[in-house]
């Protein structure tokens, strides 16, 4: 078997898919890419068991088929040194040697059988649901929510992004328990209801090529796997099993205070404050009608910071305490001039809106927990 394949081209698809190999992989053939010809077309797999995902290349110059599974590490080591050139590739499937032939050398490396590497698994036809979106919506929704999600061995749902479709288009979630993030796109259309719970590490591979898709792509699941087709990639993955908590009735739905404030010199400040701040991370809001004090203070090492912000509020007078770090985090995960932060009471959750809609068809929604302040 024989082919010809651009040294850069090769390398973005194998950097692309090389995300999804585990360093703890129970099989070793699962440390290597698998190579396959068929045709004039080069397919190239990577697989965690968990998680599959495969690109595809049309080549001009072929000779044979077949399939061969090459140690990925070694392969992307060499081709990051490559400049843009055509690289021949010469398998002999008998004894498995690969050589790579470049304008000046060889290099030669020993494969595995490609009969060896496991299938990508398949969703079941009869309970598949299917959803077709724009690239740039599933990916938004993913960078909305990701951030907020937990890194909790007990409850693995938590570490996962719940994504629901129904009549009303798409809903994105996720929550640490002390932050939760809902985004909705109505742009995305969809007859019925359904969802699945998408885990932290297929999430991450969607980020990596999602920017660079600009075409409509498919999204099918069924109760244990979900399905990615893009125009270059494809990804299997298996769900998270269980039931995502009922999100909805941790939002408070009467919050009569609120705080109308500029988003990039709200985080500014708190970056600021917060340096002054104990391990447990509190910062303290005394909100008043035309502005806000942000105060932070370690009493173990006797410092303290204080700073006044101008604001609008309409409500009665609060000292609320959150963790700085985290309504940073959400802060930076919004992109409108202005916020809202909506709130009842110091004890109850904070919703932080967008004052101004990046879109009529999203909805935006942070929560936030206090923290208990002790005067």
């Amino acid at each position: 078997m024989k082919f010809v394949v651009s040294s850069t081209e090769l390398l973005s698809r194998l950097q692309s898919i090389s995300r999804v190999i585990s360093s703890k992989n129970t099989l070793p053939i699962l440390d290597d890419f698998l190579f396959e010809i068929h045709d004039n077309m080069l397919t190239i797999m990577a697989s965690d068991l968990e998680s599959t995902m495969r690109t595809r290349l049309s080549l001009d110059n072929v000779d044979g088929q077949g399939k061969i599974a090459i140690e990925a590490k070694r392969l992307t080591d060499i081709l990051k040194e490559f400049p843009e050139q055509p690289l021949i590739f010469e398998v002999n499937q008998e004894t498995l040697a690969v050589d790579i032939l470049s304008d000046n050398g060889k290099f030669s490396v020993v494969g595995q059988n490609g009969d060896e590497y496991p299938e990508m698994r398949h969703l079941n036809e009869g309970s598949a649901v299917s959803v077709s979106l724009s690239g740039s919506a599933l990916l938004k929704g993913i960078n909305k929510t990701f951030f907020a999600t937990a890194d909790d061995e007990l409850r693995p749902v938590m570490n996962c992004i719940f994504i629901k479709f129904d009549e009303n288009g798409a809903t994105f979630v996720a929550s640490d328990t002390h932050k939760l993030v809902r985004y909705g796109n109505s742009d995305i259309k969809f007859g019925g209801s359904s969802s699945f719970i998408l885990p932290k590490k297929p999430a991450t591979m969607l980020k990596t090529i999602l920017p660079k898709e600009n075409q409509e792509i498919k999204v099918q699941f069924d109760d244990k796997n979900a399905y990615f087709q893009l125009s270059e990639y494809e990804m299997i993955c298996r769900l998270q099993e269980g039931q995502y908590p009922n999100y909805e009735a941790v939002i408070p739905s009467n919050n009569p205070n609120r705080l109308t404030i500029s988003r990039l010199d709200f985080a500014t400040v708190l970056k600021r404050v917060s340096v002054f701040s104990s391990s447990s991370n509190l910062i303290k809001l005394d909100i008043k009608s035309d502005f806000v004090t942000v105060t932070a203070q370690d009493i173990d090492f006797s410092i303290s910071a204080y700073e006044k912000i101008n604001a609008q509020y309409e409500g009665d007078e609060m000292l609320i305490g959150f963790k700085s770090a985290f309504l940073i985090d959400i802060l930076g995960a919004m992109n409108s001039e202005n916020v809202v932060l909506q709130m009842s009471d110091p004890s109850r959750a904070g919703i932080v809106v967008p004052l101004e809609k990046e879109s009529e068809s999203e909805d935006e929604l942070m929560l936030l927990m206090p923290m208990m302040i002790n005067d």
